[in-house]
């Protein structure tokens, strides 16, 4: 790397913001801390009281008109699954082409709006996420999806805003690079949207990738179908809300609650497709894109495939670790948020000397993690998302118990009588390559490998080579020959390395997300990168002065 990019990037990193060459000034949202007795807190409190005490109906919203269907749905609590915190209504397929061609008709006019009015929009929505909207896209994401306060605070305010924000920065930035102009003439980049639409399909984990991925393609001059997750209805629906409160016109993005394989299959069967933009499970990502493939001879254009899937990550441990950290970044990263993150560790590799050390400091934090209520503030980690997660990681734990080489060493108890509780679980295994070292769980279950210490290249390679998966991993060690060597090995395991740190917690603007493999696409949201794929970009050279003639010089005599 040369002095002056080392030079410039230190004094980067000494500013407060990032600043593109547009001059647009932004910086990531501060997190609050909500101390008992803070106006943060008071101000929450109220706003789950109030959310609780009520039955949210949502509609299909398309070209800004409301649609009850009568096909309703009931969003309930992940911890209280008699609860019901929303009735949705679902668009039936004739419902969905409504959308599409509503949509269509907005294009050309969002398409050619100055991007500086399609930013002012998106930083308005980032403002109004951070004041406004903040408690209360707070409180219905901690009760629709079971988080904690922090939990709810880094996604639904935070990163949501920050998703806004730097995007908005990364556009104007992205307008302003620009070819060499040639002798003969000027060259002009311009950044169109797509010539169709776009389908977002967002998660229930995370609030703020429902605002990323229906919003983000829109910025680029998309018009966009979302199709919300049943599990973070209200939410997303408040994330609408704002949207349009911002000044997002209205069928620029038009809210689609539907059954999932009906808004799939019509979405892919339009000749207008130009894009999806998903979150999601691999199972779903294939079927999508098998039927963009069936659908091929159907489209105008090549639809962009954006797809993050999550992943089996890790941790590995050389013998030159900190036990401490190795312990701490450990529980963060696999019980926050019942293991539900995209990039909640399940798998660590541990050297058999440091073992009995780690083994008995982990148990021993174990036990001061409260399972619980969310809206109680000593609760760490809650309820999965529905009675299938339920099931699901139920099954694996009952094969568990049943294995000659794997020993549940903590928790492994699961309850669904009131909302469907998972015991933050630690797994030790003799078998590397048992299902729960391959698999995705999507639970607040780790399993960890005892190794010898001698073995840890051969083990580095069984890291890399275990999971279908590659999306985040962390690597634990002082040694910097190790670092450098394990890096190394493990340099396509994952989309997002952390060098002893834990693997979850990337942050817009500061670790571009996404992993390859069976994680996803790797177009990284939260950086300049993604923006390209919502672009078409028209290359224009305009000529100085008029050609006076066709031949070349050395054809002359």
């Amino acid at each position: 790397m040369s002095s002056v990019l080392l030079k410039t990037r230190a004094t980067l990193k000494n500013l407060p913001f990032s600043r593109c060459i547009s001059g647009l000034a932004v910086k990531n949202e501060p997190i609050l801390n909500f101390k008992k007795g803070s106006e943060e807190r008071i101000q929450l409190e109220q706003t789950l009281a109030d959310l609780k005490g009520k039955c949210e109906e949502i509609p299909v919203v398309i070209g800004g008109q409301e649609f009850y269907t009568g096909d309703t749905v009931y969003q309930t609590l992940p911890h209280d699954h008699s609860h019901k915190l929303a009735k949705y209504h679902r668009a039936d397929e004739e419902l969905i082409k409504k959308a599409i061609e509503n949509a269509l008709e907005k294009r050309k006019a969002w398409d050619t709006t100055p991007l500086s009015e399609r930013v002012n929009v998106l930083m308005k929505a980032a403002d109004l996420v951070s004041k406004e909207w903040r408690h209360r896209l707070l409180a219905a994401t901690m009760l629709g999806q079971g988080k904690t306060i922090i939990q709810a605070e880094i996604d639904a305010a935070a990163e949501l805003a920050d998703f806004y924000r730097f995007n908005s920065m990364y556009a104007m930035d992205l307008q302003l690079t620009q070819p060499l102009d040639s002798e003969d003439g000027t060259n002009s980049c311009y950044y169109r949207g797509l010539e169709g639409f776009v389908a977002a399909i967002s998660p229930f984990n995370f609030t703020a990738i429902g605002g990323n991925l229906s919003a983000t393609p829109a910025l680029m001059g998309n018009v966009v179908l979302w199709k919300p997750s049943d599990t973070a209805m209200l939410a997303n629906w408040m994330v609408f809300q704002l949207l349009r409160e911002a000044g997002i016109p209205d069928g620029v993005i038009q809210f689609v609650p539907a059954h999932g394989p009906v808004f799939g299959d019509t979405v892919t069967k339009s000749k207008h497709l130009a894009g999806i933009n998903f979150t999601g499970s691999v199972k779903t990502f294939k079927h999508l894109w098998r039927s963009v493939s069936d659908n091929l001879d159907v489209y105008r254009t090549y639809p962009r495939l954006v797809g993050e899937c999550g992943g089996k990550n890790y941790h590995f441990v050389h013998q030159s670790a900190d036990i401490e950290s190795v312990v701490n970044c450990t529980i963060r990263s696999a019980f926050e948020y019942s293991g539900q993150k995209c990039s909640a560790c399940s798998r660590i590799y541990v050297p058999t000397s440091k073992w009995p050390a780690i083994r008995d400091e982990l148990l021993k934090q174990h036990k001061r993690i409260k399972l619980g209520n969310p809206e109680e503030p000593s609760t760490y980690l809650s309820a999965v998302i529905d009675e299938a997660a339920f099931n699901r990681v139920e099954g694996y734990l009952d094969k568990a118990k049943a294995s000659p080489d794997v020993k549940i060493i903590a928790g492994g108890n699961c309850d669904k009588t009131k909302g469907y509780f998972v015991e933050p679980t630690i797994i030790e295994t003799t078998n590397p390559q048992h299902p729960l070292m391959t698999d995705e769980l999507f639970a607040p279950v780790v399993t960890v490998y005892p190794y010898p210490d001698e073995d840890y290249k051969d083990v580095l390679t069984l890291v890399n080579e275990t999971s279908p998966y590659g999306l985040t991993g962390s690597l634990f060690a002082r040694d910097s020959k190790v670092i450098k060597e394990a890096s190394e090995i493990l340099r396509h395991s994952a989309g997002n390395m952390y060098i002893n740190d834990k693997s979850t917690g990337s942050v817009v603007g500061q670790q571009p997300f996404g992993g390859a493999r069976l994680s996803g696409t790797n177009d990284k949201a939260g950086s300049p990168h993604c923006l390209l794929k919502w672009t078409s970009i028209l290359t224009v050279k305009e000529a100085s002065e008029p050609r006076t003639t066709w031949n070349y010089p050395y054809m002359e005599e």
